[in-house]
């Protein structure tokens, strides 16, 4: 049940901000929206995750932005049993474990600013944001590391190539997780679009 309100106030969130963004006005001498939506391996989603990204500033490519994506990860939760047992050579102790995956989905929310010429197709982005996660899990192995929050901090240095005239567009960089516990993972991400 709590993974159906989650999905619903997802799908909500992530439609309203692409209805605002797309009843913006445009730059007629630019043609140009700043907008892109892309597919994004690693970095904010964790595994995957589905992007909208747009700039605050109307027909610009460049400046402050938003991204808001909908994704999902997989993880390994480990459970770990310690047992006791007396034999005729005495006392012994021994710890099992099972292993279990499981899927959760993501809402990576992040600010952004996107540096570079507008003559240039060539960009490259800072940024930094939150990602909500559906279920508690223990990221990247740090046990105890993320909860009790369901929610991870992250951080971008994204290199960023899109065409000027809109259209096919690819991101590659850095990503670190923020734990709440300051924890720092390091994570890459590599993303392809279109932009429009």
């Amino acid at each position: 049940m709590k993974t159906l309100k989650f999905l619903t106030i997802a799908i909500l969130l992530f439609s309203s901000l692409i209805v605002n963004a797309q009843t913006s006005e445009i730059d007629e001498d630019n043609p140009n929206s700043g907008r892109q939506v892309y597919a994004e391996i690693g970095g904010p989603g964790v595994i995957f995750s589905a992007n909208f990204d747009s700039r605050f500033k109307k027909g610009s490519d460049l400046g402050l932005g938003y991204r808001v994506g909908l994704g999902f990860g997989v993880s390994d939760q480990y459970n770990y049993y310690y047992n006791n047992y007396t034999d005729e050579a005495g006392s012994h102790y021994y710890v099992s474990s099972s292993s279990e995956t499981s899927s959760y989905l993501t809402i990576p929310i992040g600010i952004n600013y996107v540096f570079g010429k507008k003559s240039s197709p060539h960009s490259f982005e800072i940024g930094g944001g939150v990602t909500f996660l559906s279920k508690k899990i223990d990221l990247y192995n740090y046990d105890d590391s993320y909860n009790p929050g369901y929610v991870i901090g992250h951080t971008s240095f994204m290199y960023r190539k899109k065409p000027l005239n809109g259209g096919f567009t690819w991101r590659i960089g850095f990503t670190p997780i923020i734990g709440t516990a300051g924890d720092i993972s390091p994570a890459m991400a590599v993303g392809i679009g279109y932009a429009f």
